[in-house]
């Protein structure tokens, strides 16, 4: 069998999270009852007028920032013209010669490497309705609510060589719409979905293969599925002495795998053309420079900024600055300079992240504050209580929001670093356990673990276990 190679090329779409829809004053929120949001421009009736909303120029300008595009002052909009029972003045108001933002790129982190994606380019356009099917009723009915919710298109270069490239260039995108506010991200409403473009070709090849583009991918995990059997697909009919078709595919997720909906499809066959019922778009200098000075600080700075003045590792910078709420939290803490970063990176990473993911809820709606979360770190980093009873010390300040201080005092964490009371109990210990003590000397290492749990049991786990080690140690070598 023949060595491949699997290019790959997104387009995401994102929608806006402004108060109005793109072209009416309709109010932009999703799961309204079926047609109550909605007005003669978003429905298409004959001679209604469309008007640009500039929240949504204004979006799109700040993406094309954080993805370092060149921001185009002037251009216009374009009229996308196809047939569809969701879309009922058949044509999209979108852009195609000149979009906002072009020739950008983002730097992602995929299998512990960095590698740069180029972004084609940025455009503003407008969403179509929803089909609803149900097995209530036969065919399907027509929810016009999303026609006209804003959208940008991020269209990516066939840059991404594996699915795990592509999903780290989806999370760095999903991140950075969060960090700008502008889009809620939610994907099991629509808010992000993504057409994922798969070719192959004989590694070494300089020319592309023959794309096939599959729509309906609404989550990173189905994105990387479809790109895996997408590619499979295709080396399978050229090992077979086929050829690729090029096509446009409907991922169905749910039985993991891709059906034909049409053949060969090309810009042309939309038939663009200027937008005769909206002017051009012009956008002065300095409205530009102030949406670029709008920008906050986003992942990828933070990542490097992470690994440079505490010593993280890429992986671990990468997991705190991808989560807005992560990196607010660090960022907030490490300000307090009550502990060591690290320290709260750890925290962050394993006890924090766990119970958000198994309580569903983020950072903001639990009790968690920087100032609590840093005095708890620093309790076990002054050797006052265990790792082990801080975690019990979290779980009381997650559900009854006291301070991690009243909490210790409630419970009796409070450790005992006495080096004196520590080095009789150890002395005792080894006394009534001569057998362990002689097993370990013979070359039974894991007698030193057994040595140093009997005496913390004896200690009613009271005992700071880092110096029990160091002084069960001490002796059994003595």
């Amino acid at each position: 069998m023949k060595a491949y190679e699997v290019v790959i090329g997104l387009e995401v779409h994102a929608e806006l999270n402004t108060a109005s829809k793109i072209y009416c004053s309709c109010r932009n929120s999703f799961g309204g009852v079926p047609n109550t949001q909605v007005c003669p421009v978003c429905m298409g009736l004959p001679g209604a007028l469309p008007t640009l909303n500039e929240a949504v120029v204004e979006y799109a300008v700040r993406m094309g920032h954080a993805l370092n595009c060149q921001i185009h002052t002037v251009c216009r909009q374009d009229r996308k013209n196809y047939f569809y029972p969701d879309l009922p003045k058949a044509y999209q108001i979108s852009q195609a010669e000149i979009p906002l933002c072009e020739n950008g790129y983002l730097d992602i982190l995929a299998d512990g490497e960095w590698k740069r994606i180029r972004v084609n380019r940025i455009h503003i356009e407008e969403d179509a309705g929803k089909l609803l099917h149900d097995d209530r009723y036969s065919g399907s009915l027509v929810d016009l609510n999303r026609c006209g919710v804003p959208l940008i298109e991020i269209v990516s270069e066939p840059d991404m060589r594996s699915s795990a490239e592509a999903k780290a260039y989806l999370d760095a995108i999903k991140s950075i719409l969060l960090y700008l506010g502008i889009s809620d991200c939610k994907m099991q409403e629509g808010s992000l979905r993504c057409d994922v473009n798969v070719s192959v070709r004989e590694k070494g090849a300089g020319a592309l293969g023959v794309r096939c583009e599959m729509k309906n991918v609404n989550s990173f995990r189905a994105a990387v599925r479809s790109i895996e059997y997408e590619a499979k697909r295709q080396i399978g009919i050229l090992e077979a002495g086929g050829t690729i078709q090029q096509e446009t595919r409907r991922w169905d997720d749910a039985k993991g795998r891709s059906f034909v909906m049409r053949t060969k499809e090309d810009a042309q066959d939309y038939r663009f053309f200027p937008e005769p019922d909206l002017g051009t778009i012009v956008l002065e200098p300095a409205k530009v420079q102030a949406l670029r000075e709008s920008i906050p600080e986003l992942p990828g700075a933070k990542v490097q900024r992470y690994q440079e003045d505490f010593g993280f590792s890429p992986t671990e910078a990468m997991l705190i600055a991808e989560h807005k709420e992560r990196a607010a939290l660090l960022d907030a803490c490490t300000e307090l300079g009550k502990c060591k970063p690290k320290s709260i990176c750890n925290w962050i990473l394993s006890d924090v992240a766990k119970y958000s993911n198994d309580t569903g809820k983020p950072i903001c709606e639990t009790p968690l504050t920087a100032e609590g979360l840093t005095t708890l770190i620093e309790q076990v980093e002054k050797g006052v209580i265990s790792n082990t009873a801080a975690r019990q010390v979290f779980a009381v300040m997650m559900e009854t929001a006291q301070e991690p201080l009243v909490i210790i005092e409630k419970l009796g964490l409070v450790q005992n670093s006495d080096r004196d009371f520590l080095e009789q109990l150890v002395t005792e210990i080894l006394a009534d356990h001569a057998k362990s003590v002689c097993d370990y000397k013979n070359g039974k290492t894991n007698a030193l673990g057994y040595l140093v749990g009997q005496c913390m049991k004896r200690s009613g786990g009271k005992a700071n276990p880092a110096m029990i080690r160091e002084l069960v140690a001490k002796k059994l070598h003595e």
